[in-house]
């Protein structure tokens, strides 16, 4: 019997990896009806981190009442397994929680993910999986410290942290968390200059403080610098989202008698080769030496994408479909289904 493997990643603002592993399924069993399929909900850092790390690790989900980006109280959810909690940030201090004119990385604060790390921490967790993505924030993790010392919280020693991203930018620079990502959480570009301003003085005191400066270090510029207070301030490792979930549910396991994966995401392109989902899943699988066929709703920088290894890129969407019908779900769950006859 064939097996095979799917992982899709979310196709974001339109299908959770779940549905489009779910719409994978369908298709290839429409076609294939004695084919083991096994499916993997998956998510690097972002939008759908808990619930991936559920399905792998089990858990319940804790629901708290925290501050938003703009401080105003909404029920944020985090992962408890044991002595295991996983913090999705965007559920505390995402961008999809303001409207495009509430957007300002001036103001927006994470605040509300320090009140996560509180409960966490009181509830007797050793270890705080936290994954970076999606965050309205660029005020470098300030807001978590004032949460943190706000609930007079003792951080005991024995709590572990780990940071999940695939970003690898510093604090500070042009290629900082203010320069690369601000703009997009509502930033004008005098903003960015002030943010990244406010960033460096803020290194530069922590540097002081502590005695050792992780402002450069790979992961400080993710979540408009929470990746920073965690290296700087809590000594969190910081790993690869795809890698920290892949090993959380012993994926190479899964692989042993697979045939094919599928893996993809809303739109591939070159910058899927610098750390995103699908690259991370192709990376195990070329150790097993099996084939990834890789689906996306926009495809670019094709070649690239095959030379990398994939054995066959594929878009969902025919050329002529709008935009906008393409992103709707139904639209997308069924062209996803319709794409399975090629593999």
């Amino acid at each position: 019997m064939r097996k095979i493997i799917v992982v899709i990643d979310s196709f974001k603002g339109c299908l959770t990896s779940a549905e489009a592993n779910q719409s994978a399924i369908e298709g290839i069993l429409a076609r294939m009806p004695d084919t083991k399929v096994v499916q993997v909900p998956v998510s690097d850092g972002g939008e759908g981190f808990l619930e991936a790390f559920q399905a792998a690790i089990g858990g319940s989900i804790v629901e708290i009442n925290v501050k938003d980006p703009l401080m105003r109280t909404i029920v944020a959810q985090y992962l408890l397994q044991g002595n295991t909690a996983v913090i999705e940030i965007a559920k505390a201090s995402g961008l999809t929680l303001l409207s495009p004119d509430e957007r300002n990385p001036m103001v927006a604060t994470s605040y509300g993910t320090g009140q996560l790390v509180v409960d966490a921490v009181r509830r007797g967790c050793k270890h705080i999986i936290v994954g970076l993505g999606g965050s309205a924030t660029s005020d470098c993790g300030i807001g978590m410290l004032e949460a943190i010392e706000n609930a007079k919280l003792k951080m005991d020693h024995d709590v572990r942290f780990t940071i999940a991203t695939d970003v690898t930018n510093p604090l500070c620079g042009k290629e900082g968390a203010a320069h690369v990502f601000a703009p997009q959480k509502g930033a004008s570009p005098e903003m960015v200059l002030a943010l990244d301003a406010r960033a460096k003085r803020f290194a530069e005191s922590s540097a002081k403080h502590l005695g050792h400066d992780c402002q450069n270090m790979p992961g400080a510029g993710a979540a408009g610098g929470l990746g920073y207070v965690f290296l700087q301030y809590m000594n969190a490792e910081c790993r690869s989202g795809i890698d920290l979930l892949l090993d959380a549910i012993h994926f190479d396991d899964l692989l042993q008698d697979a045939d094919l994966i599928i893996t993809g995401e809303g739109s591939a392109d070159r910058q899927t080769l610098m750390g995103k989902l699908p690259f991370g899943i192709l990376q195990r699988a070329q150790q097993h030496h099996i084939p990834v066929i890789l689906i996306a709703g926009r495809i670019a920088n094709e070649q690239q994408l095959l030379d990398a290894g994939f054995s066959r890129v594929t878009c969902i969407n025919p050329p002529n479909l709008s935009l906008e019908i393409a992103l709707q779900p139904a639209t997308a769950k069924e062209n996803i289904r319709l794409a399975m006859a090629l593999i």
